[in-house]
């Protein structure tokens, strides 16, 4: 893959992602990732400081699927689903098979009875990997949202 290439290459990821987000493809989300991923959700605050620990925190793709097997089987929370906007990754850089990538998103939540709502905003700071066959798998997502307020919601990924 070259250079000219890694930036759509990383805007189809990031929609296929936000995809399978959206039409409640839970089951899919793992497969985005390597097995030995990192994907946790902060703010912008402790980000900028330089605090790893986020409200979600999975260190692997195992802890990623017990993630979603908890919200098929054990959560209660009200029913909802999410519809994301995804811009154009705002900064690609590649080091051989290893690709980092800044791609900012709004996420809109969509609930039965109520008018959907700007949920979060924020930047997927991602470290990719090239697979064998040209594909990426994100090895590193951290999910920087805008604000230090976080809805009580938050369950599914984002």
């Amino acid at each position: 893959m070259n250079n000219y290439q890694l930036p759509f290459a990383v805007s189809q990821l990031q929609a296929a992602y936000a995809q399978a987000i959206d039409d409640d493809r839970l089951e899919a989300w793992p497969d985005f990732f390597t097995d030995d991923c990192f994907y946790s959700i902060t703010s912008h605050e402790n980000h900028a400081r330089g605090l790893e620990a986020g409200i979600i925190y999975c260190d692997s793709k195992g802890m990623l699927k017990d993630r979603v097997s908890g919200l098929r089987e054990a959560n209660i929370y009200e029913r909802h689903r999410y519809r994301h906007l995804v811009a154009m990754p705002s900064m690609v850089q590649a080091d051989g098979d290893r690709v980092k990538a800044t791609t900012p998103f709004a996420v809109y939540r969509i609930t039965r009875n109520k008018p959907s709502e700007l949920f979060v905003t924020g930047c997927y700071h991602d470290e990719l990997r090239i697979s064998g066959e040209d594909t990426l798998k994100i090895a590193r997502r951290v999910v920087v949202c805008d604000s230090s307020v976080f809805d009580t919601l938050l369950a599914i990924p984002l």
